[in-house]
Parts: structure tokens; sequence; C-alpha cells
């Protein structure tokens, strides 16, 4: 036994609890809920805002910041991924999801924001240490600060392929889409880089809040006197709150007198409306009306002319939806749950129909990001037989002399003019309209006769559009 005397031990340091920021916790807990349960972040968001709100914990300043944390990482989650994997010494899909959220937080609170480099580390450890523990922290502090080295320029050349050697992978990691949508969207778009570029671009921005004042029910001049809100680019019931805001908290919205709708979507039932059609012009039908933004804009144009509008959607719930959005419309309607593909009403009993149809959705990734990664080629093959399904419905439920209109929220040429294109052979009677001259005022719309809207282009959903009048 030595006779050294023993060095007295360093007194260890008291364990220090970790600090709750409840801004990051709940953006920590919307990526969750989008992950584990494919829920939509547009629809999860709101409810955890007001509860915090509700709460006292949560401020106007909180909530933007939320917000931005929440949707900006869903925007560039396919960039941040790329980043994140030269940072660790594993397979990315072997980090756990709760882990990889927390990295992609902190990732784009160090690339994607203003945040100082040390509060953005600071921040997602101190988020670690509280949803997931002490010894996961440690690891997601190491991954951060190697991420803090470059800034987000500095990675992209670092892990994004040049575009001469692979021109959609490298798109694809510099604008945060996964590589099939970005050669889908290139198809639909055409062109050369720029266009692409921009387009990709604009699905990464914050979208505008637009509303839209339902006629005989509200104006633009009600709307216009909200804060920050000025027209709408092109829709004439179109009112855009440029600094975002709770709609929900507008007098009109609120009696359903207005609603929120993209001006897009504003147009697609536009245009359909002011068609000219041969003959009476009584009866409309919305063969796809949930969740009952289009049939509420219809609805009230069909009561200023003395038309009825029936508005179809298969699911009760969403039919529910329908029901109320058309609540207090001026004009006699119907809502009923029922199969579009397998019609409660006679052929040839309408004079206007839309079919605004299910699809992928990639028309509205501004609004949606997560769709962009939740989304497969295959899903195509999925909604093909349905699309088609619904536009024949339409086709056999409009009158001779009578205009279908076929929309939807995808420029993916598998989903807009192939459609299109199969049931013109199917239906011989058939020709399309030029729906561009019922877009006044609409610039870059192609050569038609069908419409392809933009993001980059008219600031609105990617939505599609595709008129066809019955002939015989």
């Amino acid at each position: 036994m030595s006779d050294q005397p023993r060095r007295p031990r360093k007194p260890a340091k008291p364990y220090r609890r970790p600090q709750k920021d409840p801004v990051r916790i709940l953006a920590f807990d919307a990526l969750r809920a989008v992950d584990e349960r494919d829920a939509y972040a547009n629809l999860v968001l709101p409810p955890l805002l007001r509860k915090a709100r509700e709460s006292g914990d949560f401020d106007a300043r909180d909530a933007a910041l939320a917000t931005e944390l929440v949707y900006g990482t869903l925007r560039r989650q396919g960039t941040y991924d790329a980043i994140i994997a030269a940072c660790v010494d594993r397979p990315l899909r072997e980090v756990d999801p709760p882990v990889l959220d927390v990295l992609s937080l902190g990732a784009h609170q160090l690339l994607g924001t203003r945040i100082p480099t040390h509060a953005a580390v600071s921040a997602s450890v101190e988020l670690a240490r509280v949803v997931l523990g002490d010894g996961r922290a440690k690891f997601v502090n190491a991954v951060l600060r190697k991420v803090s080295q470059d800034d987000l320029d500095g990675w992209l050349e670092r892990v994004a392929p040049p575009y001469d050697e692979d021109p959609e992978d490298h798109l694809a990691v510099v604008h945060s889409h996964p590589r099939w949508v970005v050669s889908a969207l290139w198809d639909s778009l055409g062109g050369g880089r720029a266009g692409i570029e921009d387009l990709l671009r604009a699905d990464n921005e914050r979208p505008e809040v637009t509303l839209v004042a339902r006629p005989g029910r509200a104006t633009t001049g009600e709307l216009l006197g909200e804060e920050a809100a000025v027209p709408g680019r092109w829709s004439p019931y179109a009112v855009r709150l440029t600094e975002g805001g709770e709609p929900g908290a507008v007098a009109a919205v609120a009696e359903g007198r207005a609603g929120v709708q993209d001006e897009g979507s504003q147009l697609v039932a536009l245009a359909l409306a002011n068609a000219p059609v041969e003959g009476r012009d009584r009866m409309w039908l919305d063969g796809c009306a949930g969740p009952g933004g289009k049939a509420a804009l219809l609805g009230a144009l069909a009561a200023e002319r003395g038309a009825v509008l029936l508005a179809s959607e298969k699911q009760p719930h969403r039919a529910g939806l329908v029901a109320k959005a058309l609540s207090g419309n001026p004009g006699p309607y119907q809502v009923v749950a029922a199969d579009g593909t397998r019609p409660a009403w006679r052929p040839g009993s309408f004079d206007r129909v839309l079919v605004d149809v299910p699809c992928t959705g990639l028309g509205a990734l501004r609004r949606r990001p997560e769709a962009r990664w939740r989304r497969r080629p295959e899903d195509l093959d999925g909604f093909a037989p349905l699309q088609r399904g619904l536009l024949r419905t339409a086709l056999e439920s409009v009158r001779v002399g009578g205009v279908v209109g076929y929309a939807t929220c995808s420029p993916h040429l598998a989903e807009t003019r192939a459609v299109v294109a199969d049931l013109l052979k199917q239906f011989p009677d058939t020709g399309l309209v030029d729906a561009r001259p019922l877009l006044p005022g609409v610039p870059d719309l192609g050569e038609g006769p069908d419409v392809q809207l933009w993001p980059h282009l008219h600031g609105t959903d990617a939505m599609y559009l595709a008129l066809i009048r019955r002939t015989g």
C-alpha cells in the first residue's frame, strides 16, 4: 500500500436541469406529428399555437418563430438531410427519427435563419436534453457543431453534385425536392434551367394568405379594411394578407361570408362559371366538392344568375365541411354525400360541371411542403383510375352544349393532359374550349387551350384546368 496521500477528488458539478423552451418544443411536437401520423403541418400547427397562446406561454413573436421553424425545416428537409448525412458516421436511416427531427431543426436555425450560431446550437442541445435525454443530446451537440462550420452555400458546394454532371440531382439537393418531383415538374414546365430553378425556389417560399369575398355575402372592400390587406392579382374576389396573420380573426371569414382560398383555385371556379354554354344555364354541379372552397364560390356565382348548385362529395365528413362552407349561400343549393364515379343523378342533367379531382398535390408544395417527401411515383398509378372515372362521370353528367371543367392541384402531365387526352378519345362528341380568355389579365398561359398556373409566374398554386364542351 502506498504511503502517498490520496489526491482529493474535484467536487462533481451539480446537475443542471435542461431549460425548457416552449417555442422549440412545440416545433418538435409538430414535426413528430407530421412524421409519425402522416399529419399535415397546416392542420397540426394551428391548434398547437392556439393552445400555447391560451396558456400564456406564447406571444405573436413566439408563434411566428415556431411557424418558421416548422415550415422552414419541412421545406428544406432534403437539403438538411444531405448536410447532416455528411456530419454523422452512420447511414441517415440508422439515426432515430426524433433525433433527426432535432438535428433538422438545429440545421435550419444554423443555415436558414439569422439566429446566432452559439444560440442555435445551445438551444437545440437544450431541446435534445428535454425530449431525447442527456446521452443523445451529446450526439446532437457534436453533429450541429460540424454543421455550424460552414454556411448553406458552402455546404451545397460540398454535398450537391455538379449541375453539368447530374442536373436533376443537383436541383433536388439544392432546392430540397425529391429527384422524381424535379423531373416531373421540369417535364410539365418545359424550358431550360432558369425556369425550373425559379419554380423550385418559389415552392420554398412562404405563401401569402389569400381570402375570397363570396359574391353577395362579402366584398373585397370589406376585406381590404384588414391590416396589411391588398387586392388579389387576378381574381376580382381575392384579397391578400401580406403579413400573414390569423384568417379566423377576420369577421367575414368567421361568419362564413368569406374564406381562405388560393387565387388559382378561385380562377378555376371563375373560368368554369364564365365559359359560354349553349341554351339554358340553370343547373351546376361540383362533383368533387370537399372541403368546399370552390363550391362556396360557385354557389354564390350561381345564385347571382338564378342557377342551382349541387355539391357532391364522397366522404361524409368532407360533405359536412361543404355544407358548412355553403351555409348562408344567397341562392338554392344542395349537398349530397355521393361517389362521383357512381352518380346519384341522371346523365345529361347539368349545364356546368366542375371536377377538381384528387391528386398528388404537387401543385401546393408551398402550403404543404411535407407532401413532397410523402408522395411516391407509384402514387400516380393509384390516382389514375379515379381521375379518369371522375372525368368520365362529369362528361356523362353534362348536357349537350354544356361545359365540364377538369381541374387538379398538380402540374404532373400524368394527372393533367394525359387524363384529358384519354377521355377525349372515349368521348368523340366533345371538344376543348380555350380557357385562356376566361382568365382575363393573367399572363404566361401558354399555347392553350388548357391552362397551367405556376407559383413563380402567377403567385398561385400550380392549378391545372381544361374546359371541355359536350357537342353531341
